[in-house]
């Protein structure tokens, strides 16, 4: 098997087909994810253990193979010449070699466009501080804080540095001077090199996730010291996010890190993808912004009545997961079963829907 132009043929079909994802495993044959569901390509036959050791290797650089078969599994970003990037993660099982690619669209969506709620246009203006984009895996993070990157390199000049492992959507420069480093390309690690780019003059620092106390302690430092800061991190709600932030941290350092980050915080967007009724899916969201209540609970270590702030401020932009999906509901984009099926207190939600029902009819 000539792997080269076997791996090519499969990632054309994957495009073809629209698939989010390719995965590559000894004893199936290639499956696609389309529209959340695993099929497997039509014609295809499994692969032999052989064959698809041969296909994730076709896709590495000699760097790239010595650190997989070192270290057991690789992450990077892989190109085609149509400027297709994948995101590829490959990796053993039961002795034999996998491989799973996740297709990054080359157009970087605007937040109208991806459906986001327009509040969060409010991101890309501001100057300084820390917001996190969380959710559960696969639920659209990356493309959201693409879509707020993006924003403020067409609105105004700035020096953009973004920190990803691996870089996914490549941003085309307008008005900022963007440099974008990859992790163990381009830097060692997410700490090393957010350390240093505070000496290397951004006025916005993008980093893929907040991996470890070290790259959370240099992230809040950063939006203390006049940076506007934006990351992820795989958390379900505003609550749940903060706890995760100062929970890193050495008990006799959280007062302090409660005080820092009450003062920097800009905001948590949470959100997953919810299949739509017609097709395709729409981002549902929980958005909390640092408000004087947000940062009091913040400080006085009370995070868990975060959501009843979040729930009675919605004139203030903010807004609750259940009210999304119920007003998402409400409008037909999505079933109310759905909307029960993504909600993370469902009992308040079915209430909710009820209520809505009987004051329309």
């Amino acid at each position: 098997m000539d792997f080269h132009k076997e791996i090519r043929r499969l990632l054309a079909i994957a495009i073809q087909k629209g698939a989010s994802d390719l995965h590559l495993s000894a004893g199936y044959p290639p499956i696609l994810r389309i529209t959340k569901h695993l099929i497997e390509m039509e014609g295809e036959k499994k692969l032999t253990a052989i064959e698809s050791e041969g296909l994730a290797m076709e896709l590495m650089t000699e760097v790239q193979r010595d650190k997989f078969l070192r270290e057991k599994e690789a992450d990077f970003a892989y190109e085609v010449e149509e400027g297709v990037r994948f995101r590829v993660n490959v990796f053993w099982q039961r002795g034999c070699c996998s491989a799973a690619l996740r297709i990054i669209s080359s157009d970087i969506k605007t937040i109208d466009d991806l459906d986001l709620p327009p509040i969060l246009h409010q991101f890309a203006l501001a100057k300084q501080g820390f917001v996190l984009i969380t959710g559960p895996t696969s639920q659209g993070k990356s493309t959201t804080l693409a879509a707020i990157i993006d924003e403020i390199n067409h609105q105004r000049c700035e020096h953009i540095i973004t920190i990803e492992d691996p870089v996914e959507y490549i941003f085309k420069q307008d008005k900022c001077l963007i440099n974008q480093r990859e992790v163990y390309r381009d830097t060692l690690s997410f700490a090393r090199a957010l350390k240093s780019s505070l000496r290397e003059d951004p006025n916005v620092i993008m980093v893929g996730e907040m991996r470890d106390l070290e790259t959370i302690s240099t992230a809040i430092t950063a939006a203390e010291t006049g940076h506007l800061v934006f990351s992820t991190l795989h958390t379900n709600s505003a609550s749940q996010t903060i706890h995760r932030l100062i929970d890193v941290f050495p008990a006799h350092q959280q007062n302090q890190i409660r005080a820092q980050l009450a003062a920097v915080l800009l905001g948590v967007v949470s959100q997953r993808l919810v299949p739509r009724v017609d097709q395709g899916f729409i981002p549902a969201c929980e958005i909390m912004f640092n408000s004087a209540a947000v940062a009091n609970l913040i400080r006085e270590n009370k995070v868990h009545e975060i959501s009843s702030i979040i729930e009675t401020s919605g004139q203030a932009g903010m807004n609750s997961l259940n009210k999304h999906l119920a007003d998402l509901a409400a409008l037909n984009i999505i079933s109310s079963d759905t909307a029960l099926k993504y909600s993370l207190s469902p009992e308040e939600l079915k209430a909710r829907l009820l209520r809505f029902n009987n004051h329309s009819q």
